[in-house]
């Protein structure tokens, strides 16, 4: 009872009791089954390196044009084609810069050229082709950072030359050629990129397919061309073939639609250009065909 008393009334003793019953109890804590930790979350995927053609084509500022991927597939056209990031590309009417998206971002990282040759201009210009390019060069100048400083020509009948000769790497005529045929310059297009390209550069033309079998319409009304007279105009310029993919191939396409190819995906005309829209026509055959039947095409300029 004294001892008792004499803890009790000293406060120091009091104070190394508690502490020492509270090293205890830790003590025995510390024997009890160990509490599991949480394992680690797993790092979240990398995307493609900055500067790749992957991450060029995976960019979230081609969200509205990536869709078409499905039927356009731009990493294995342009792979085909043999882009590389040093480049000077040339694109021969790029309309509203869908590979623009891809091509502009990519060389800009790459310290390559990007080179835009739009509808002719002057007084007689087309009205909506006048607005495509201006929204065109509004569009791909706006962000220097993203898209760089894009070069803008011009092709036409009346044209100059849409680069330096001899300074191109690549030139693109991507779903363009029926439009050239219809207004007679398809054999203007193929010398002025000849005239425009590096000996040893390469040409690439991505073009609605006719059949082999088909009579070819000089005009190309219905949008389609023959494979065999692509390469007869390649070849006047001076171009060797150099090889053909299917990667744009649709065997789904019967190439046979009352409004020629813009009855298709993406244009989905459902009534002669120029007319208003036909709201009973059924588009649901055409869209279950999707995008047109394509060739795509590989040429060089002789070394």
């Amino acid at each position: 009872m004294a001892a008792l008393s004499a803890i009790s009334s000293d406060p120091s003793r009091r104070f190394l009791l508690s502490g020492a019953a509270a090293l205890a109890l830790i003590a025995v804590a510390g024997c009890g089954p160990k509490k599991e930790e949480a394992p680690e979350a797993p790092p979240a995927p990398a995307g493609p390196p900055e500067g790749s053609l992957e991450w060029a084509v995976a960019g979230p500022w081609r969200a509205q044009d990536r869709p078409r991927d499905a039927f356009r597939h731009p990493m294995e056209t342009l792979r085909f084609f043999g882009l590389q990031p040093r480049m000077t590309v040339v694109e021969f009417w790029p309309g509203s810069g869908w590979y623009t998206e891809i091509l502009a971002p990519y060389l800009t990282r790459g310290q390559g050229t990007y080179i835009a040759a739009l509808f002719p201009e002057g007084p007689t210009a087309d009205p909506a082709q006048a607005a495509l390019n201006a929204a065109f060069q509004t569009r791909f100048s706006a962000d220097k950072k993203l898209y760089g400083e894009p070069q803008f020509t011009t092709f036409g009948a009346a044209s100059g030359p849409v680069a330096p000769a001899g300074t191109a790497d690549l030139c693109l005529f991507m779903r363009t050629l029926h439009g050239w045929m219809a207004a007679g310059i398809a054999e203007k297009a193929f010398s002025d990129a000849f005239a425009a390209l590096k000996p040893g550069g390469v040409l690439g033309v991505e073009q609605h397919r006719l059949a082999p079998e088909e009579d070819q319409d000089p005009v190309a009304a219905n949008g389609y061309v023959q494979e065999a007279f692509v390469r007869q105009l390649a070849a006047e310029a001076g171009f060797v073939f150099v090889a053909a993919s299917e990667v744009n191939a649709n065997e789904k396409d019967t190439k046979d639609h009352p409004f020629g190819v813009d009855t298709l995906p993406p244009t989905r005309l459902t009534a002669p250009r120029g007319d208003p829209a036909d709201p009973a026509f059924d588009r649901s055959k055409y869209e279950e065909i999707g995008e047109s039947d394509r060739m795509t095409l590989k040429f060089r300029k002789p070394e």
